[in-house]
């Protein structure tokens, strides 16, 4: 029979620092009210950095990773593989993050590699661990890990900058086991439109556009949309059905059908917009209590869902039985959902 793979648990690391809704209306110098960021952008407040040393994103990667550890009682010798999902704005550049984990975890019997999909990597490398556990006889422990705060590049004046606002920082860790038993990862789905490859990022600081002493000061608030025209007109017109496929195909491939989750469901998703939130969930026959909004963490990035399991898993909204689906979007772009049916 095909080997399953489970999730033994989570692990978070959050920052201390705080940033309100507020300070993003003052940081905007008018374009948005205190008021519209809260009820429009959903962000009462969001987590951001303040310790130089334990913030960093590597660093809050392998922090997370250290939680992860705690609350499961795995020991980390037994780790065969660490998919590192940290970005790659870091601590340095052109580090393999991984194997920053690696060490400062002790998982000395591990491998690791860093792999980028924006705000899609936790869910793709999810994925990517299932197929290696499965495919692979040597493979029997897969820690998914990473650190994000790119919210370092926002320029809060630029009124295309609106959808990142929310952007914050963080770390999450996840653990999967082969033929764990329970909390089995089921099917995933992922779409990509290399259309739009192009139409976000960091302006300056690359190849293409170097770092020089005139610039030095507008790169470092240089994360933009390069093409916002471009980028509204195709996301308006294709975002919402390839979530929506995305959903349909994991939960197909998971063989549970979209009543089942309704009634068992919890949606593990990034934080978006507050209607856009809620009419997802509206879509899918979902309560509000079938999902978190993180209004009060901001989106960090490819943790959000990590982050959003962890809280779930406390507070008691994913239980035994509970189907979860985990959902998220990146720039490039690409959108992607997988399934979880929790407990045995």
């Amino acid at each position: 029979m095909k080997p399953t793979v489970g999730i033994v648990g989570t692990g978070i690391y959050l920052p201390k620092g705080r940033m309100t809704a507020k300070e993003i209306a003052e940081k905007t110098n008018g374009i948005w009210t205190e008021q519209a960021i809260e009820e429009k952008l959903g962000i009462i407040e969001k987590i951001v950095p303040a310790d130089p040393v334990m913030d960093g994103s590597q660093e809050m990667g392998a922090l997370a990773a250290l939680d992860c550890l705690k609350n499961t009682g795995v020991d980390p010798k037994e780790i065969d593989v660490i998919l590192c999902v940290t970005e790659e704005w870091k601590e340095y550049p052109l580090t393999t993050s991984a194997l920053y984990v690696q060490d400062r975890i002790g998982a000395v019997n591990a491998w690791g590699i860093d792999v980028q999909n924006r705000c899609c990597t936790t869910v793709s490398a999810l994925k990517m661990a299932k197929d290696m556990l499965i495919a692979d006889d040597d493979v029997h422990t897969v820690m998914v890990v990473g650190g994000y705060r790119n919210l370092d590049f926002v320029d809060y004046a630029d009124r295309n900058m609106s959808m990142m606002y929310d952007l914050a920082a963080g770390g999450g860790a996840i653990i999967l086991k082969k033929n764990y038993g329970k909390n089995l990862l089921l099917g995933s789905h992922i779409i990509g439109d290399g259309s739009l490859s192009r139409t976000a990022g960091v302006e300056i600081g690359g190849i293409c556009n170097p770092i020089t002493s005139e610039n030095l000061e507008e790169a470092k608030k240089s994360l933009r949309l390069l093409d916002p025209i471009k980028m509204k007109n195709r996301l308006n017109e294709v975002s919402m059905p390839n979530w929506n496929k995305c959903i349909e195909e994991s939960l197909r491939k998971s063989n549970i059908t979209k009543e089942q989750f309704s009634k068992d469901g919890f949606l593990a998703i990034l934080h978006m917009k507050r209607s856009g939130h809620f009419s997802l969930l509206q879509d899918l026959n979902l309560t509000p209590e079938q999902s978190i909004y993180l209004e009060n963490y901001g989106h960090i990035g490819q943790i959000d869902q990590i982050l959003s399991l962890h809280l779930a898993l406390q507070s008691g909204q994913v239980k035994d039985g509970s189907v979860v689906c985990m959902l998220a979007a990146g720039i490039g772009y690409v959108w992607a959902a997988n399934v979880v049916r929790w407990g045995v």
